[in-house]
């Protein structure tokens, strides 16, 4: 990190990982080429879950390179009378593995579920019976994390 003064603690990295809406996941395509999709992510211990199609570019781009890059923003505040903007942000490292057990599937799909629909958590042993079969479950696991606050 450049700027050393704006780096924050692993701790920090983990609570905007934990709390951001989205994230961004970057990875290199068949082609060598860099690309970029926003994803929902959750944590548990070391790894990072997310879910996806089973086929499709993102997925074609991680069965050809497992190495990826996550950032994640959480909280900012456009600074009025300036031209900046305050933000937390986190960076991730790590690599990629699809998951195939049912059982770590759904938990990870619970997870999932819990942090970004918990209202909907009602209707998720039925939704289990109909899409996993049809869902993708992706875990990373954390190899670096880094942690940044521009104020």
């Amino acid at each position: 990190m450049r700027r050393k003064d704006r780096e924050m603690s692993e701790d920090f990295a983990i609570m905007v990982l934990d709390k951001c809406e989205w994230a961004v996941i970057s990875m290199i395509d068949p082609s060598g080429n860099p690309y970029c999709i926003p994803i929902t992510v959750v944590r548990e211990n070391d790894n990072i879950y997310f879910h996806s199609a089973k086929q499709g570019f993102k997925i074609d781009c991680l069965n050809n390179n497992p190495n990826v890059c996550i950032a994640c923003v959480g909280h900012t505040y456009r600074l009025p009378d300036k031209f900046t903007t305050e933000y937390e942000s986190a960076i991730i490292r790590g690599n990629a593995i699809e998951i195939t057990d049912n059982a770590e599937k759904i938990h990870a799909l619970e997870l999932l579920c819990k942090r970004h629909t918990p209202t909907n958590m009602h209707k998720f042993d039925k939704a289990i019976e109909k899409s996993l079969n049809i869902t993708g479950i992706w875990k990373i696991k954390i190899n670096n994390i880094t942690g940044k606050c521009k104020k």
